[in-house]
């Protein structure tokens, strides 16, 4: 199954996203079928090619939730933000 997901690049504490498409269980840093697009998030801005995104959601790509959320405040697609959950860090003892 194809998934568009966030890829970081970028410095430590200074990562840009890079919008990809990849296969479901390949890695974060593996193999990239499609760049669709890219994001700062300490600008607030981004670029994105909407034409390729609703190509493959229509052929059945699947969207993380992150990129889900940021796509409809970009007015890229059109539905209700899901909800993301957090895992909270273990303590150290």
């Amino acid at each position: 199954m194809l998934v568009i997901r966030f890829q970081p690049i970028g410095k430590k504490h200074q990562k840009i996203f890079r919008l990809v498409l990849q296969e479901k269980r390949s890695k974060l840093q593996g193999k990239v079928i499609a760049k669709l697009g890219w994001w700062d998030p300490r600008k607030k801005v981004g670029e994105f090619d909407k034409e390729r995104i609703d190509f493959y959601i229509k052929n059945g790509a699947q969207i993380s939730d992150s990129a889900w959320n940021l796509l409809i405040n970009q007015g890229i697609i059109q539905g209700e933000k899901r909800k993301i959950s957090i895992k909270p860090k273990k303590k150290k003892e």
